[in-house]
C-alpha cells in the first residue's frame, strides 16, 4: 500500500505573496528545504498530490494563464530535482460559494477515498493555514500546519520528514516519588543539543555526554532533595532514563542489539551491552577520590545499575586509568557509543533466535 501526503502549494510549496496570487515567475520563492524533505520522503516511498484553494481563478481578475505559466514552472523545478506530483488538484470557487471542492471540503478526494491501494494509516496533509488541518481532520488523516508568521503553526519541513519517512522512536516518561520529580525524554532517530538539567552541573555534563555521542535527542529535567544528598536524584534519573530508551526500542526489531571501547588521554573505558530484556550490571574500576564535581563518585556505578535494571539491558562497564575525572567521564561516553551502535536500525529482523528481546 501507498501513502499519500497531501500538501497545499501557496505558503507550503512556494511562498505566499502579499496579494495571496503567484500569477506572475517573479513570485516563486520555494518554502525553505521543502525540496530536500519532499526527496527524503519519496525515498520513504510516498506520493505526492497537490490541493489548493485559487480563489476565483479562470475569472478576469486571475487569468488561468497566470496561473499557469508560473504553476507549470514550478512543477518542473520539483520534477528536475526528482519529485513528481501524482495530481494537482485545485479549487477555482471563492469562499462565498461553500464549494465542496473547496477545502477543507473533501469533493475533489473521493477518487482517493475509494481507492484501495493507499495507505491511509501512514498519509498526511502538509499547508500553511487552519483550513488544511480541518482539511486532515475531514480525510481522518494526520495534519502538518507549517510554521508561518501570519497563520502560526509548529511545524517546518524538516521536522515533517523526520516525522513521516523515519518514523521515530519515542518516549517521554515521568517519575514523580516523594524525593525526586523527573521528566525524560527520547528521539532515538533525531540528532539534537541535550537540554539537561538534574540540579547537579556535573552530572548533567555526563548525562549530556550519553545524548551527544549516542546520537540521539535526549531532555532531562529533575528535581530531586539535594538538600540531603545526590543519591535519589542520580538514582532515579538512571531509572527514568532506562525506561524512556525501553519504551522507545518497542519490540527492538531492527537494532543492532550490541555494541565500544574508548580510550580518553590515560583512561581506557569499554562498555560491551546487549539489549537482552534481562538487566544485569558489572562493573570493573575504582576512584580515588570521593566526589568528582559535586557527584559521588559511588554514585556513578549505581547510576549504571539503575539504568539496566529499568531498560532491561546488560552491561558489562570497565574503566582504567590514573585521572578521576576522565574515567567517570570515559564511562560514559563508552557506554553512549555502545547505544549508538546497539539502536541504530539495521533493517527490519528481531536480532534474536528466541523471537523476543
Amino acid at each position: 500500500m501507498t501513502p499519500i501526503l497531501f500538501v497545499d502549494r501557496d505558503g507550503t510549496l512556494i511562498e505566499e505573496p502579499a496579494d495571496f496570487q503567484i500569477d506572475a515567475y517573479e513570485k516563486i520563492r520555494f518554502v525553505r528545504n521543502v525540496i530536500p524533505a519532499m526527496l527524503r520522503l519519496r525515498d520513504a516511498g510516498y506520493q505526492f498530490v497537490i490541493v489548493s484553494n485559487q480563489d476565483g481563478l479562470g475569472s478576469d481578475s486571475y487569468p488561468q494563464a497566470s496561473f499557469d505559466g508560473p504553476n507549470n514552472l514550478m512543477l518542473q523545478v520539483f520534477a528536475s530535482q526528482g519529485i513528481e506530483f501524482r495530481d494537482v488538484l485545485v479549487d477555482p470557487s471563492w469562499p462565498a460559494d461553500n464549494s465542496p471542492n473547496r477545502k477543507p471540503g473533501i469533493g475533489m478526494m473521493l477518487p482517493y477515498l475509494q481507492d484501495r491501494s493507499i495507505d491511509w494509516a501512514r498519509s498526511a496533509m502538509v499547508g500553511d493555514r487552519p483550513t488544511d488541518i480541518q482539511f486532515a481532520d475531514n480525510m481522518k488523516i494526520r495534519g502538518f500546519q507549517l510554521r508561518t508568521a501570519q497563520f502560526g503553526g509548529e511545524w517546518d519541513w524538516d521536522g515533517i520528514a523526520h516525522e513521516l519517512a523515519d518514523a521515530p522512536r519515542r518516549a517521554t516518561v515521568q517519575r514523580d516519588t516523594k524525593e525526586t520529580q523527573i521528566r525524560v525524554s527520547v528521539d532515538l532517530d533525531r540528532v539534537a543539543a541535550s537540554k539537561i538539567d538534574t540540579g547537579l552541573p556535573f552530572f548533567d555534563h555526563m548525562l549530556d555526554q550519553i545524548g551527544r555521542h549516542g546520537g540521539f535527542a535526549l531532555e532531562i529535567q529533575a528535581r530531586g532533595d539535594l538538600h540531603i544528598d545526590e543519591h535519589h536524584t542520580i538514582e532515579d534519573t538512571g531509572l527514568a532514563l532506562g525506561q524512556a530508551l525501553r519504551e522507545a526500542l518497542g519490540d527492538k526489531r531492527g537494532i543492532g542489539r550490541y555494541g565500544f571501547t574508548l580510550p580518553m588521554d590515560e583512561t581506557l573505558a569499554s562498555a560491551a551491552l546487549d539489549f537482552s530484556g534481562r538487566p544485569y550490571f558489572v562493573f570493573e574500576g575504582a576512584f580515588r577520590r570521593e566526589r568528582v564535581g559535586d557527584m559521588p563518585t559511588e554514585l556513578v556505578p549505581h547510576f549504571f545499575r539503575s539504568l539496566c535494571d529499568a531498560a532491561g539491558l546488560n552491561l558489562n562497564l570497565k574503566v582504567e586509568g590514573d585521572n578521576d575525572h576522565h574515567k567517570v567521564e570515559a564511562c560514559f561516553k563508552a557506554l553512549a557509543r555502545a547505544l549508538r551502535q546497539a539502536i541504530r536500525r539495521e533493517g527490519t529482523e528481531l536480532p534474536s533466535t528466541k523471537g523476543a528481546l
